[in-house]
């Protein structure tokens, strides 16, 4: 019989925080591993080593799983979820996404407290396992998916090169920019509090400069998918279902960055590691994702 955390209850635990110590200079996002394919790291890119805690609903999380799909590692490094909604303990494992695979853990906190006995940071997903250590390696989402990305190639083909030598400056630019205008913003900007309207302000902004970028092309960097790509992509994917209910700005208002966003979702891996009801979207909202393509840059 599988572990299961009871249901989410905020009247007996209360609602999740993280607590920390004023004089606590520890990063929020407290392991920061890397795994790497030349021994420089203690996390050698061995096959069937890892394990990654996602959640559907988390754009954090896709872009680790996008990359897995996409690098074709996904006979290598599996793949597990907990579920929406959380109290003071943290994501938990239940029926609707299924338990725990690996430890049989309830609480994804059971991970972080086997790491670090009485963990007072943040428990979050991404989360990386290893099995050999039985630790966690990594809840540090914008390194888990370069390392993904590039310290696996020689054990798999792929079409897809996401982090290439020469693009990786471009890459870690455009991070920079959109984690600021975009990745951060985006689900304030669809909000109704009284922030909404400034972060509006940021994001439509960002959105009309990637816009006008993809008038001439295919993809972020030209024609193949990067990394840059899947780090924008899993806030576009979200942004409708959330415009929807409150009256902002759709993608569709933008028809380039539109064009794109639906370009990648006819990729298998944009599919099969995308939810739309972990995020609440409606039937409409799904079927315009689905909705055919009538333009491309490529063909520019």
């Amino acid at each position: 019989m599988s572990n299961y955390a009871s249901p989410v209850d905020t009247e007996t635990y209360g609602e999740y925080t993280i607590t920390r110590a004023p004089d606590d200079t520890r990063p929020v996002y407290r392991f920061t591993g890397r795994i790497s394919d030349d021994g420089s790291t203690p996390y050698p890119a061995e096959s069937g080593r890892y394990h990654v805690y996602s959640g559907w609903f988390c754009p954090w999380a896709q872009r680790v799983t996008l990359v897995i799909e996409l690098a074709g590692l996904s006979d290598l490094v599996s793949v597990s979820y907990v579920a929406g909604g959380r109290d003071a303990r943290g994501w938990g494992f239940r029926e609707s996404t299924g338990p725990d695979p690996v430890n049989g853990f309830t609480l994804l906190r059971d991970a972080y407290n086997a790491t670090e006995p009485g963990f007072d940071g943040h428990v979050s997903v991404p989360t990386l396992w290893d099995r050999t250590t039985k630790q966690v390696v990594s809840n540090t989402f914008d390194t888990l998916d370069a390392d993904l990305a590039t310290q696996f190639r020689g054990q798999v083909t792929s079409e897809f090169d996401l982090y290439p030598e020469n693009l990786r400056p471009q890459i870690d630019e455009l991070e920079a920019w959109l984690r600021a205008t975009v990745n951060s913003t985006a689900n304030v900007a669809t909000g109704t509090d009284p922030a909404a309207e400034e972060a509006a302000t940021t994001v439509f902004g960002a959105y009309s400069e990637l816009d006008n970028r993809l008038a001439e092309r295919r993809f972020l960097l030209g024609d193949n998918v990067t990394l840059a790509d899947v780090r924008l992509w899993v806030t576009l994917v979200r942004h409708d279902a959330a415009a929807a209910r409150t009256g902002t700005r759709r993608l569709s208002d933008f028809p380039n960055l539109w064009r794109y966003a639906r370009d990648l979702y006819s990729l298998d891996a944009f599919r099969v590691t995308t939810d739309f009801t972990s995020f609440g979207a409606s039937d409409a909202v799904v079927d315009d994702w689905k909705s055919p393509i009538t333009s491309s840059a490529s063909a520019h």
